[in-house]
Formats: structure tokens, sequence, C-alpha cells
């Protein structure tokens, strides 16, 4: 059976992935969906792939799924067994050594297209009002540590790639993502519509995605 892997963002929670999780098992498929201690500060990107790792237990047919930030943890997770798929989800995707401090300057970070609006209008723009004010009361603090840390890994893991690129993101816009997958991946990113956060606002079209992914790879 495969597992999905639901990894999140920075000072975010499992919530994030609320709707998509039962999609996924409705196709008969298993999900972990992660809690990471991101308010931890003695919590580092080791302490990540440590929870990851203990959250997963034994089951197999791994997908990692990570969003946001949680680009720099799923491959980690590779290192520590067999995973079958990573899909990063507007994900950052850090280099051997690069710290998470230094992404945004090291990426040519652009900034952000949702000016003095605050977080509503960065992550959740296109997100049902409602459902949009509850994930933002669920967020969490973000501890500085895992963004201190030189991301460990040598190379990126041999494992496949896909990155999913969010057309509206207003965090990480499209015209400038594009160009860091191709460059720092080696690959052509997929596209859907919407912004950062898919997960609240397209979970059926998300999960169709890594559906698709999954079937393209044989895994059953």
């Amino acid at each position: 059976m495969a597992t999905y892997v639901l990894i999140h963002g920075a000072g975010d929670s499992a919530f994030y992935w609320h709707l998509v999780a039962p999609e996924l098992e409705e196709r008969g498929s298993e999900v972990v969906a992660i809690d990471l201690p991101c308010e931890d500060e003695s919590a580092g990107l080791a302490e990540y792939a440590d929870t990851v790792d203990e959250a997963i237990g034994d089951r197999t047919g791994l997908i990692l799924v990570g969003q946001s930030f949680g680009g720099f943890t799923a491959p980690l997770v590779c290192a520590r067994r067999p995973v079958e798929l990573i899909v990063l989800i507007a994900g950052m995707i850090p280099l051997p050594g690069e710290k998470g401090d230094d992404w945004p300057a090291n990426s040519g970070y652009p900034g952000s297209a949702a000016g003095a609006d605050g977080e509503l209008a960065l992550f959740y723009h296109d997100v049902p009002p409602a459902l949009a004010a509850e994930a933002l009361a669920r967020g969490r603090g973000q501890a500085e540590a895992p963004g201190r840390q030189p991301w460990p890994l040598d190379s990126w893991p041999d494992v496949p790639t896909r990155y999913l690129l969010c057309r509206d993101d207003r965090l990480f816009p499209a015209s400038w993502m594009r160009g860091v997958v191709r460059e720092r991946l080696g690959i052509e990113p997929d596209e859907i519509d919407g912004g950062h956060c898919p997960a609240l606002s397209r979970p059926g079209d998300l999960s169709e995605r890594l559906e698709m992914y999954r079937a393209e790879l044989g895994i059953r």
C-alpha cells in the first residue's frame, strides 16, 4: 500500500492537510500527517527528520510530500529509509550546506507579492474566509534553530522528484520559482492554479495530482 507522508511548512501544523488526507484515504492509500516540533528552539533539521521517521513507523511505499519549508525536511528522510517519491508543493529547494536563513538571498528571491495586507492576503487569499481564519488561528510560532543549520545532505536524494508550482502564489511568485526549480532540481515544474496553500484552497485538485504521480510510478 502507498503511504503519503505529509510534511507542513514553517509555523504550521498537520491541520494544513486535514482536507487532503481523507481524499487520499478514500482512494485507498494510507496517510501520515506530521506535526513538526516547529516551536521548539532545541529542535533542528535532524529532529524534524526524526519526527517524520518515527511517525512513519513500519509503513512502506512512501511518498513524501513537502509543503514550503517542508522541502528542507522531506529529503532528509530518504537517508534513513527507502522512499518511492518526493513531491514538493510550493516547496523550498535546498542546496548542500545551505541554511534556510540564506535561501532567499541565494535563490534570488524577489520578495512576496502581497503588499502590506498581512498573512491572510499572503497565504490564504484564495482559501474560503472561514477556513482561512481557522488556519491562521491554528498557526504556530516557528523557532529559528532549523533555519540556522546547514542542510546536511551532499546532494539531492536519488529518488524520483516532482515539483508542483502554484501559479497564483504570492509568497513564491511563479515567474521566479520556475527558474529555481529548473536550476536546483534540473526538472520542469508541474503547475496548479491557486496560491501558496492548495491543500486548503483546492484539496480535491491537489489529491488528484498526487494520485496521478503515484500512478505514473506504479506505486500500488
